[in-house]
């Protein structure tokens, strides 16, 4: 199957911006040892590009929402061996948005690893769920969706979680509701998904912990079996480091790469080595699988991408039939 995906801050359109744009910007600002400047694939809310400087590889991106590059930037502070974040190095106005500018790591996406390659990999992304289940975040505050300044709205995370099903005024994608209630698919599904959530959301954990919530869709690079670099932290969250997990597991079936890996399985089997107790491990995993479905459904709704509103409504059903 095909992989349909959605980033959540990935509503705004890309800024179009040419390489000879992107050349004369880097050097006006850094000087005229700029070379090797190249469109990196990818991003549907920021333009990247590669380039030389200074005898080294840099990447800068470009986009319109500023606060996503500081919470990239305040990331590279949780930086550990298990969890590789790139160093920003400067983040500024430019060419009518903002650019993020970092070193470059060197790898290939984890999504476009072959399905042999993929099992190979199981070992450092359960050690890479280890890094963020590990990270020192006392700087970020609330629960749910950080800021740039690490801070995140909710008092609690079981209130994020809860919250679902509420068409936020000061959401990116605010209308959704309207859009779904409007659709050939209507909100009947969203709002069975959404009442098996709220029975679950029980078991959601007050501890807080540092989560990405976008670990596919060309954010993760590696290197001979090791994990190089996490990018893209602007959905990054404060709260049950379970979600991460559930993310794998909720969108393993959309890459034919993973179909025999079991990612609940292969947690359990980690955190049974290790020595981690994990309380109502299957009914937290099952309630952020829900959310994550719920919140999939509300950006095609926005979208109106009807054909995969109705296999990402139908895939949330399936969890709880």
């Amino acid at each position: 199957m095909t992989a349909v995906y959605y980033t959540y801050e990935g509503v705004t359109k890309s800024m179009a911006l040419t390489t000879e744009q992107v050349t004369t910007f880097l050097t006006e600002h850094l000087g005229p040892a700029i070379n090797e400047v190249t469109p990196i694939e990818g991003g549907s809310w920021s333009q990247a590009f590669c380039y030389m400087y200074a005898g080294r590889e840099h990447v800068i991106r470009f986009g319109t929402h500023e606060d996503d590059y500081l919470k990239d930037e305040l990331a590279a502070s949780f930086a550990s061996d298990h969890l590789p974040i790139p160093h920003i190095t400067e983040v500024g106005e430019a060419l009518d948005g903002y650019f993020a500018i970092s070193d470059r790591v060197p790898g290939r996406m984890l999504d476009g690893l072959n399905q042999q390659e993929m099992q190979k990999i199981v070992p450092a992304v359960l050690n890479l769920l280890d890094g963020l289940r590990d990270a020192d975040i006392t700087i970020l505050q609330g629960y749910g969706r950080w800021n740039g300044k690490g801070i995140a709205p909710y008092e609690s995370w079981a209130g994020y979680i809860g919250d679902a099903g509420t068409d936020k005024p000061d959401s990116k994608i605010h209308g959704w509701k309207t859009d779904m209630a409007a659709s050939p698919i209507g909100m009947i599904g969203f709002n069975k998904a959404l009442d098996e959530l709220q029975k679950l959301v029980r078991f959601c954990p007050e501890d807080a912990y540092l989560i990405h919530s976008d670990l596919l869709y060309k954010n993760v690079l590696v290197q001979d079996d090791r994990i190089q670099g996490v990018i893209d932290w602007g959905n990054a969250m404060r709260g049950d480091f379970l979600y991460d997990l559930a993310w794998l597991s909720f969108w393993a079936p959309w890459y034919h790469t993973m179909n025999d890996i079991d990612w609940e399985e292969q947690a359990l089997a980690h955190y049974k080595a290790i020595g981690l107790e994990v309380p109502d491990f299957r009914e937290r995993v099952l309630c952020y699988k829900l959310h994550i479905g719920l919140d999939a459904q509300g950006w095609n709704a926005h979208q109106k991408n009807w054909g995969q509103l109705k296999i990402v409504t139908d895939k949330t059903l399936a969890l709880i039939y």
